[in-house]
């Protein structure tokens, strides 16, 4: 049975820690942990997944809530309500159902402070593990059979009916993951025709259906070219070959690229410049025969260099990019290859992969999130399959794997840090210090121990990296790569908790702590007033052209984003309330700008548009959010009146927000299927209006939109698991299980303080 250990470093000699592994989180499986009935409580809930798959995509991300909630004997005391038709929400009925959230939600608590859970959802994240652990000879030491079924679990799970894998769970089928997540299953192990309900058979007759292999994106061609033995031939790659050497002026050099982005195609160019190519096994021999419409010898490979299937075609390459990677093709690559020539390819290698170890050694081989990660781990056993380079990166896999009901999955990085700010700050809306005060004070200590004390190492501006000394991360201290709105999310709580009792939860963190804080937060505004995530934008945004990957949008150069925007402005306000003294002028300034804009980018719609949630509801929330705490109102805000009618104008019957996450895609508002409510965007919603004083002007809509989140409690306390809501990338959906806890109830906690009830 599967268990899930906390802050645990186990004995490996190549793991290291800078905070004793606080927040960590990995999975273990262990034949003798559980009792029958558990055990079949486990099959019972990943079969019930498997029968309702296409009605609810996430996971409900139950096995480790079972797991906690067991652990701490949980049972719900307090008496569920329902509100009927025609009955008014006293103060009392909110107050019930917020504190039965808010128990069950502190019942989720791990042992160090955190809430764990899942973060994924893209489809394109296992498979590249799992060629990397085949490539290496390490699949089966590091996956057991265990995992390797769990793993088939999940492929099967999220197979769509016309037997293709999407980009997330919630996509239409396309080329790239259905290629990818065919192979992953041809590795581990099922014939050309096996899988369960025929996974192999349905899967490779959509990729022939729809032109077969040559037709994946680049990022699928880097993989199948680079890294399994020409799958798809080498010359179908195009990959920005040893830009580590480009000088700072060259379009591709990395001090212009955004970090994710830099840090994928670094670890890339190095594998392509070395020329790696995977050995040649039967099992890529039969590979080769089933993924294309045609002989693999007859195909020409050139010819195929730009194809992309139209499933994938999100951001489509301009001919002036075709032209770049066929001079780079055709004219530079034949030089690199000869002397002397050869000796600048060399040194342009040494300089990638110096860069390479100092990310790994400064994420303490977690690296800044899974794609890079492995990609990372590649060059790394490339330059010395025996050295402690590799067995390090080894060492951190477990941090990246998560189990749910749908099988074993590849998380993104973790949300350890950015789920636990945001559900303290709601458990703290809720004013029951008397009650939850321990979990305060856990949650207290983790975000202490969570943040970034130092900036990296050495010449740490040289690498292309910014400064971190007090920030946090998304994930947990070791991953080390600071994140503006988790930092601004983080710094809140801590000021929050500040002005409580010492006793109750914990001492306060030192002044100068903050301090750094606040000095990553007015580092990352950018010129625009808007606040970039991990880096400082300010490089060209006609750069955005060049992106590389037909997938994604938006990937080639940092961004400034409404919600990172709108956290580092409540955490200021707040910041400057309580340390009136410390750079106040620089504060306010910040403020200033960053309201501005606010209001120069909102739509004509009165909406912005959300880059890590889905989508318009989550950012116009965040905006208010932040132009409340500047002191922005319906009365005296153009943008304030805009975003509320806005929002107004899409209440459902029901009283609640449905959106689909196709709004990202089409950067259009896209209602749910069916005009459905999802709980998570309304409980966005209902506090969005909140910030607006729709209270005072007109309540009813907030009361229809609480009823409905009060009637969908469950009897644990708990909110049911519905569509994905987390976003990245324009395409690409992130699921974040928790938010179906700490939304609902911060909702319900912002209502029943500043709504008057009866």
């Amino acid at each position: 049975m599967w268990k899930l250990k906390i802050a645990d470093g186990g004995n490996n000699p190549y793991i290291y820690s800078t905070n004793n592994f606080v927040g960590r989180q990995i999975w273990e499986f262990d034949p003798d942990y559980g009792i029958p009935e558990e055990r079949a409580e486990v099959e019972a809930a990943c079969e019930n997944y498997w029968k309702n798959r296409f009605q609810v995509r996430p996971s409900s991300d139950l096995l480790w809530r079972m797991q906690f909630l067991k652990e701490k004997r949980f049972k719900q005391t307090i008496r569920q309500v329902k509100v009927e038709n025609e009955e008014e929400i006293t103060y009392e009925t909110a107050t019930t159902a917020m504190r039965r959230a808010a128990h069950f939600f502190s019942a989720l608590q791990a042992s160090d402070g955190h809430w764990p859970a899942e973060n994924a959802g893209p489809l394109f994240l296992l498979p590249p593990l799992v060629m990397c652990l085949y490539i290496t000879g390490h699949l089966e030491t590091v996956f057991p059979e265990e995992y390797s079924k769990e793993m088939l679990r999940f492929i099967y799970c999220h197979q769509n009916e016309d037997g293709g894998w999407g980009l997330h769970v919630e996509a239409h089928s396309n080329m790239h993951c259905t290629v990818l997540n065919y192979v992953c299953m041809r590795i581990l192990g099922e014939g050309p025709d096996g899988g369960k309900d025929n996974a192999c058979s349905r899967g490779r007759k959509w990729i022939l259906d729809h032109g077969g292999a040559v037709s994946i994106p680049t990022w699928g061609k880097a993989w199948l070219s680079l890294y399994l033995a020409y799958l798809i031939g080498q010359d179908a790659n195009q990959c920005p070959q040893s830009f580590g050497f480009f000088p700072l002026f060259f379009l591709y050099n990395q001090a212009k690229m955004w970090c994710y982005f830099r840090l994928v195609y670094m670890p890339m160019s190095y594998l392509y410049g070395k020329r790696f190519v995977a050995p040649i096994t039967p099992l890529i021999l039969q590979l080769r025969e089933e993924l294309h419409t045609q002989p693999y010898n007859e195909i020409n490979w050139k010819k195929v260099r730009h194809l992309c299937a139209k499933e994938d075609l999100y951001f489509p390459h301009l001919l002036i990019q075709d032209l770049v990677w066929d001079s780079i093709y055709i004219f530079t690559e034949p030089f690199l290859t000869r002397w002397p020539f050869n000796k600048l390819r060399k040194k342009a290698l040494e300089i990638t992969m110096k860069h390479i170890h100092y990310e790994d050694e400064n994420s303490r081989y977690i690296d800044i999130a899974c794609v890079e990660k492995v990609l990372c781990m590649l060059a790394c056993w490339v330059e010395d399959p025996y050295g402690d380079y590799f067995k390090k990166h080894l060492a951190r896999l477990p941090d990246y794997i998560w189990i749910g009901e749908d099988g074993i999955k590849m998380q993104t990085f973790g949300s350890q840090l950015w789920d636990t700010s945001l559900g303290l700050e709601a458990l703290l809306a809720c004013k029951l210090t008397d009650e939850i005060g321990p979990t305060l004070m856990k949650g207290h200590d983790y975000l202490n121990k969570s943040q970034v004390r130092d900036n990296p190492p050495g010449d740490f501006r040289s690498m292309y990296r910014h400064i971190c000394k007090g920030s946090w991360t998304f994930s947990d201290q070791d991953q080390g790569w600071q994140v503006s709105d988790c930092t601004a999310e983080g710094l809140k709580c801590c000021l929050l908790l500040s002005v409580m009792p010492p006793e109750i939860v914990g001492g306060k963190i030192e002044p100068e702590r903050l301090y750094d804080a606040i000095n990553v937060l007015l580092s990352l505004q950018s010129k625009n007033g808007g606040i970039s995530a991990w880096e400082p934008a300010g490089t060209s945004k006609w750069l955005e052209l060049l992106n590389p990957s037909e997938l994604f949008e938006d990937v080639f150069i940092e961004q400034q984003y409404v919600e990172c925007t709108a956290s580092a402005i409540d955490a200021l306000v707040l910041f400057k309330k309580l340390h009136p003294g410390h750079r106040k002028q620089e504060i306010e300034n910040f403020i200033r700008k960053a309201v501005q804009y606010f209001e120069d980018i909102q739509r004509p719609d009165g909406s912005w548009y959300g880059n890590w949630g889905i989508c318009f509801t989550y950012a116009t929330w965040f905006a208010l959010r932040g132009l409340a705490a500047a002191g922005k109102t319906y009365h005296n805000c153009l943008a304030v009146r805009k975003a509320a009618n806005f929002l107004l104008k899409l209440q459902l019957d029901d009283g609640g927000w449905g959106e689909s996450y196709l709004s990202c895609l089409a950067k259009k508002f896209t209602p749910l299927e069916g005009n459905r409510s999802n709980l998570v965007q309304t409980a966005w919603t209902l506090m969005g209006l909140i910030h607006s004083g729709l209270a005072e002007r007109d309540p009813t809509p907030l009361h229809r939109a609480a009823k409905l989140l009060i009637n969908s409690q469950k009897e644990d306390g708990d909110f049911p698991q519905q569509e994905i809501a987390g976003a990245s990338l324009r395409t690409c959906m992130i699921h974040y299980p928790n938010y179906r806890n700490i939304y609902p109830l911060w909702a319900l906690a912002e209502y029943r303080q500043r709504v008057p009830l009866p």
